[in-house]
């Protein structure tokens, strides 16, 4: 049902209905301490120290990510017979006239 459908008295009764939602979220706030959520409180503040621990574990995990696979090193030998390759390619490629592979 849309918002625009509803007619005066019922928006009325919508208003109401939200309004005792609204007082009894604050009754069991104030059951509870005001440590519930949406309490009014305001943010939670974290120590420096907490936040270099979570700042530092958080680095340590994206640490892991980044080098969970080490780079692979070619060998002198295969660089070599790569580099042949490639020159073999090329000399080919432009003794038929051609500028690009």
């Amino acid at each position: 049902m849309n918002i625009s459908d509803l007619s005066v008295s019922q928006l009325q009764r919508v208003v109401a209905v939200k309004k005792k939602i609204e007082q009894l979220q604050k009754d069991l706030a104030a059951i509870f301490g005001g440590s519930g959520a949406g309490s009014g409180q305001g943010k939670r503040v974290l120590s420096p120290s907490a936040k270099a621990r979570i700042a530092a574990g958080q680095r340590a995990r994206w640490a892991k990510v980044r080098h969970a696979k080490p780079r692979r090193k070619m060998s002198a030998a295969a660089r070599r017979k790569f580099s042949q390759l490639a020159k073999a390619r090329w000399a080919k490629a432009k003794a038929a006239g051609r500028k690009r592979l």
